[in-house]
């Protein structure tokens, strides 16, 4: 039952993903946009806690930076959304 468990999480987290970037392809969203890094964040995050269960190094380690892509882009969004609040 936990091995099931760990791989519905997993697999919520690739679709978030591949959902993110197929949203970017057909300009549903943008590489700037909320949404957009959003899902990949919450996607990295649920890939990362199935890999605590069925560890691999190689997808543990892409995560971890998908993460801090994604953090970066969440960065730039709330400084350019500060920016335009104040320009307001």
């Amino acid at each position: 039952m936990i091995d099931l468990l760990f791989d519905v999480i997993g697999m919520s987290g690739t679709f978030l993903v591949v959902g993110a970037f197929f949203m970017l392809q057909l300009d549903k969203a943008t590489p700037d946009s909320l949404t957009y890094n959003l899902m990949n964040l919450s996607g990295a995050i649920l890939l990362l806690i199935s890999l605590c269960y069925n560890f691999n190094l190689a997808s543990f380690v892409i995560e971890l930076f998908w993460i801090a892509a994604s953090l970066i882009g969440l960065a730039k969004y709330i400084k350019a959304k500060r920016l335009n609040t104040a320009q307001s």
